[in-house]
């Protein structure tokens, strides 16, 4: 069997680690067009802001370490046409230029995705940069070494922690995104105003609910000119969202609107022996039980040992995700999974949430922190469809407890009524999970 992996990032890297674990005797071939795998690109703020041991160490992976393994791996390497009904991939040489023609007989997309980079005036100016792969990290990292000031555009996750993260190492931050809260894809109201006041008395500026539309180099950096203002910084930085990076299979595979790929649950394409994962793909979205495009890394491990296990024969089922992710900005931890109710309404499902907040242990501890739990679920059947948590404690682990009962379909009655420990060095009689959970079926 002669399999091709288009694409090294973390879909591609598990799918072709579990395509040779499950067929020792498969042929695998990784093309890659960069000189680098498994880059973990979450890492990039922490990077800026110096927390990182070694930069090599933000990769699990490298291309000798995969040869090592037993897979072909082609770096520097472009499939320049593929056509998925014969599995013939056209394959450029970026070095030597050498263009070649190949048959396989399994073909896996995981070319991921791109940061998305609107066709504005100036925004091609060496003083704008992208936070994406690992050129740009390492372009951002040496530039911050110099820099006063920077221009934030985007306030997800990837914007917010760079603004974070460059304002507690003395930079003048400016944070600009077109909504007018920060995190405001990831959270609701109650924990985005938190954010927003950590932000302003580390002195970052929030410019919030403006549209940039041009930018322009002076002696003085970049000034980046909304339809409200203008700012000026030695750089800015521009980290407004991804899209999938699959045009090369236009016209070919099914797409959602946005050239997400549409799979099976086996991951599988509507084409025979051609599979797709991770950021080129879609994911099932249980929350909502539906297809939908939500680029994770966690989504596409998994997604990409599904490829493994299901290359020959569809054998496990993808069990979908709940998008559960977590950030931390200024000491506070905030993780959530699923829906809040604000994007519950963005996706037609009718919910109520319920907020609540706590010491996470007993005051007769020295010392405790206030948590704050919300908890969402669908209005007719009592399903529970999202969570999220708040604290300068690590909450985290409570919002992949939630993410498990999204999966499970679990209602929050039946939350309210799970058992979880006790033990005043860890958490309350009532954990704060069952805590929300309570306060749910109460109110509902």
């Amino acid at each position: 069997m002669k399999v091709a992996i288009i694409g090294s990032t973390h879909a591609g890297v598990f799918a072709a680690k579990e395509v040779l674990a499950q067929n020792p005797n498969a042929e695998v071939h990784i093309y890659e067009k960069n000189d680098t795998v498994s880059f973990l690109s979450c890492g990039i703020a922490l990077w800026v802001g110096n927390h990182v041991s070694s930069p090599d160490r933000m990769f699990y992976e490298s291309p000798e370490s995969l040869a090592k393994q037993g897979l072909h791996v082609h770096m520097h390497t472009l499939v320049e046409k593929a056509d998925l009904a014969d599995k013939t991939l056209t394959i450029k040489d970026l070095q030597s230029g050498e263009q070649t023609e190949e048959n396989f007989d399994k073909i896996v997309i995981t070319t991921g995705s791109k940061a998305v980079k609107p066709n504005l005036p100036g925004i091609d100016s060496d003083k704008v940069y992208l936070a994406k792969n690992w050129d740009d990290a390492n372009a951002l990292k040496k530039v911050s070494e110099d820099i006063k000031s920077a221009i934030v555009i985007g306030a997800g996750y990837i914007g917010a922690e760079l603004a974070e993260q460059l304002s507690v190492n003395d930079k003048q931050v400016t944070l600009i995104d077109a909504l007018d809260r920060v995190l405001a894809n990831n959270t609701d109201e109650t924990y985005s105003d938190v954010f927003a006041n950590a932000y302003q008395e580390h002195g970052v500026e929030l410019a919030l609910g403006q549209r940039v539309e041009r930018f322009e180099e002076s002696d003085q950096g970049i000034t980046v000119t909304t339809d409200k203002g203008s700012y000026t910084a030695d750089i800015a930085i521009l980290s407004i969202g991804f899209v999938p990076n699959t045009s090369l299979f236009e016209g070919q595979v099914d797409m959602l609107a946005d050239g997400a790929i549409v799979t099976d649950q086996y991951m599988q394409t509507n084409f025979a022996d051609v599979f797709a994962a991770g950021d080129a793909s879609t994911v099932f979205y249980n929350p909502t039980q539906e297809h939908d495009y939500i680029p994770l890394a966690t989504n596409a491990v998994r997604q990409g040992i599904l490829v493994g296990r299901n290359i020959v024969k569809p054998t496990v089922a993808y069990q979908g995700t709940q998008a559960t992710s977590a950030v931390e900005l200024y000491g506070l931890a905030y993780a959530s999974t699923g829906l809040n109710q604000a994007s519950a309404a963005k996706k037609g499902v009718k919910t109520q949430t319920v907020t609540i907040q706590e010491d996470y242990r007993p005051n007769f501890m020295l010392t405790t922190d206030k948590v704050t739990a919300s908890l969402t679920w669908e209005v007719e059947t009592r399903r529970i469809v999202g969570g999220a948590f708040l604290s300068k404690h690590d909450i985290s682990q409570a919002a992949n407890v939630v993410s498990l009962a999204i999966e499970n379909k679990m209602t929050i009655d039946q939350l309210a009524m799970t058992d979880f420990f006790f033990q005043p060095n860890f958490d309350q009689p009532i954990n704060y999970i069952s805590s929300v959970a309570i306060a749910a079926a109460s109110q509902a």
